[in-house]
């Protein structure tokens, strides 16, 4: 049966770090009027957290903007999602840790209004991010409609991420994006590699000129595009995913000939990976099954 997560990428241009959060609220609403049956809003990477100089991380203005997750910011996200009815990915905040980290944190909002989920960035971009590490993969589920895997920017770089996102369940990886360099043509080929090894969709969105290169992408779980934007302007990417096409590209094949995560016979003996002191257990490769 046809599992359709309608929902837009908005390649936007970032938003000044302190801007009230009604001009943002105003930007939401008019992404839900263009597109009214969208269940889905997926903004960049760091989308409220511009400033006037978009290739310099400002550490201290960033410090200075970092709120824990139960402060006044994710409370007022909180409640646009709930006044839209939409699930919201307001790309992702600076975090003030309870430790007195500074994470990088994509945030998931409810329709209900509640915090979904938040994933702390693994992989930030050094030596040129100030941020914290974070420490665990995160996926949400969307009641009713399928279970997405929450990924930034340069975590795409590092395929051990969308390995464990789709292996974890994940039918589709939101990889928020705030690019302003040249290798953004190299992440549209990791979108779509993302994509095809590991049989999910894939969104890769990107900010807007003149801060970012642009080039949103969305991507189904055999590589094809489905949307793509252009370099520089702000753009809204529509698209209709059926989830349902995930189990049956793993069922049938990518092309109808590829199914990696059918590699293995029963019995037989793990594979060793000692770059992650670990390995590859067969009886454990297949990846979890989310049910709605």
């Amino acid at each position: 049966m046809p599992r359709i997560l309608p929902l837009i990428a908005a390649q936007a241009r970032p938003r000044l770090i302190g801007e009230p959060l009604a001009a943002f609220a105003a930007e939401v609403a008019a992404a839900v009027e263009h597109q009214p049956q969208t269940r889905l809003v997926v903004f960049p990477e760091l989308h409220l957290f511009g400033d006037g100089d978009p290739d310099r991380q400002r550490t201290e203005a960033l410090q200075d903007a970092a709120e824990p997750l139960d402060g006044p910011r994710v409370k007022g996200l909180r409640e646009l999602a709930a006044d839209l009815g939409i699930w919201l990915v307001p790309g992702s905040v600076c975090e003030r840790g309870p430790e007195g980290q500074l994470f990088n944190t994509q945030l998931v909002l409810s329709p209900d209004g509640e915090l979904a989920g938040y994933y702390r960035k693994i992989f930030p971009w050094r030596p040129h991010e100030p941020y914290d590490p974070g420490d665990r993969f995160a996926t949400v589920d969307l009641a009713g409609i399928g279970r997405v895997g929450l990924n930034i920017c340069y975590d795409a770089w590092f395929p051990e991420v969308s390995r464990q996102l789709a292996w974890m369940g994940a039918e589709v990886i939101l990889n928020v994006v705030k690019t302003t360099t040249d290798d953004r043509k190299q992440e549209l080929v990791l979108a779509q590699a993302n994509a095809i090894v590991n049989q999910v969709f894939m969104v890769s969105v990107n900010c807007a000129g003149p801060t970012g290169r642009g080039r949103s992408l969305i991507v189904d779980p055999e590589g094809n595009t489905l949307a793509e934007a252009g370099d520089d302007a702000p753009v809204l990417l529509a698209a209709d995913l059926d989830l349902s096409a995930v189990e049956r590209v793993r069922t049938h094949g990518t092309e109808n000939v590829n199914r990696p995560w059918s590699q293995f016979h029963p019995g037989e003996p793990p594979i060793e990976l000692p770059v992650y002191q670990g390995r590859i257990d067969p009886a454990a490769w297949t990846p979890h099954s989310p049910t709605f």
